[in-house]
């Protein structure tokens, strides 16, 4: 029988969804179980969006512009400037979701061998978007006891080899919902100019900061136009994670020039994910004020009756829609298998992701998980109540 590839036998299994087996046997028990383990939220895609989909008058589905559609870049690249991004369409490359955009830019901008340092926990697919691309990483933590602020530009320093090409940051991030700040963004910058790297900024979550903070891109950067990637999807802006959809935007020219290579070798991006994303551009601001609002309420509900329950500390994310939660159990990937498969409360459960899977370092987060609040309050509260049981319950928890 023919054997597969080396890369293949080294891809990670996503831990997101390497559970999945165990929830659909809890399902079959009967169980309802609460999904807090991925970030699909629930809340409905702008009607404008889904109306564009239903109402469009193509007779043939084409291919469109490697690049996506004109009209496409054009909204996007005034959505853009009216948060102060000054960019043309010339400068936007149309992804098939935010996962083709990372993929194209490590293989654009890195050559096999080469690293890139990622503050972790990090999401977790980025290991295997730099292993289809050859890249290594090099990780630098980040604490749960400072809330996962950027680490200092000290310790990013210790880590810069002749072979370090890049750095990747996530904000606000996932998985922890840290909201990295103006000042940490150009502490970072510093690095960045000194050793003349990359920084792919994936800013997905850019539409989700709280308690009066601001998002600062890193496309604001003074003097790192030439080393910006800029890394986004429609994906969790508009509740719409299916149509796929993403953006790989540079001022600098060679990379949009090269990326646009991998563009065509795809042919083009999805027709009517790009008709529903152009369409999105107009969503009213009620809808995000809506939006905003339920996430601040999910959000404080949810810290809340975490930091409640003993031996629990959970940070209150500024950003996203998501936190790392430190909890008293042995280990966090036997917990939520456990979740799963011997406990239930009131025939429910929850489902929850080992924060193993979000970092690189051996033995980190085995006693952390990640937490998507994208369930309604009602379901949440539900969920809390199921995981405080739990914790009473477990056979390996630790105080």
């Amino acid at each position: 029988m023919p054997i597969i590839s080396e890369k293949g036998k080294a891809m990670p299994a996503s831990p997101i969804r390497k559970l999945v087996p165990f929830a659909e046997a809890a399902k079959l028990k009967g169980r309802k179980v609460y999904h807090l383990n991925i970030g699909q939220p629930d809340i409905p895609t702008p009607k404008i969006a889904l109306d564009a989909i239903k109402n469009n008058p193509l007779n043939v589905v084409e291919y469109s512009h490697s690049a996506g559609n004109e009209s496409y870049r054009k909204g996007l690249a005034n959505y853009y400037k009216s948060i102060g991004i000054n960019i043309t369409p010339n400068d936007i490359i149309t992804t098939t979701g935010g996962s083709e955009a990372i993929t194209i830019a490590f293989m654009t901008c890195l050559n096999p061998g080469d690293e890139v340092i990622i503050p972790e926990p990090f999401y977790a697919n980025y290991n295997s978007f730099a292993l289809q691309a050859g890249v290594i990483v090099k990780p630098i933590t980040s604490y749960i006891d400072k809330d996962f602020a950027l680490p200092p530009v000290a310790e990013f320093e210790k880590l810069i080899t002749p072979k370090t090409k890049g750095i990747v940051i996530c904000n606000p991030n996932n998985p922890t919902g840290y909201l990295y700040s103006q000042a940490e963004l150009e502490q970072l910058a510093t690095i960045i100019k000194k050793h003349d790297l990359y920084l792919f900024s994936d800013e997905v979550y850019r539409e989700f900061c709280y308690d009066g903070e601001t998002h600062f891109s890193a496309m604001m950067l003074k003097g790192l136009e030439n080393n910006v990637i800029l890394l986004d999807s429609v994906s969790k802006r508009y509740s719409m994670c299916g149509v796929r959809i993403g953006a790989l935007i540079s001022l600098n020219k060679e990379v949009v020039a090269s990326a646009m290579k991998f563009a065509q070798a795809r042919l083009s991006p999805p027709s009517y994910g790009q008709i529903a994303a152009e369409a999105a551009l107009t969503t009213p601001k009620e809808y995000f004020d809506e939006v905003y609002n339920e996430y601040i309420e999910r959000r404080n509900y949810m810290v809340e009756a975490l930091n409640k329950m003993a031996g629990v500390y959970c940070p209150k994310p500024k950003g996203a829609f998501y936190t790392v939660v430190k909890l008293p159990i042995d280990d966090s990937d036997k917990f939520a298998q456990w979740l799963l498969d011997s406990f239930e409360y009131n025939n429910q459960t929850v489902m929850l992701a080992p924060a193993t899977g979000f970092y690189s370092t051996c033995g980190a987060g085995k006693d952390e998980v990640r937490i998507a609040y994208v369930l309604k309050i009602e379901d949440l509260k539900n969920a809390m109540k199921c995981l405080e049981e739990a914790l009473k319950q477990y056979p390996g928890k630790t105080n």
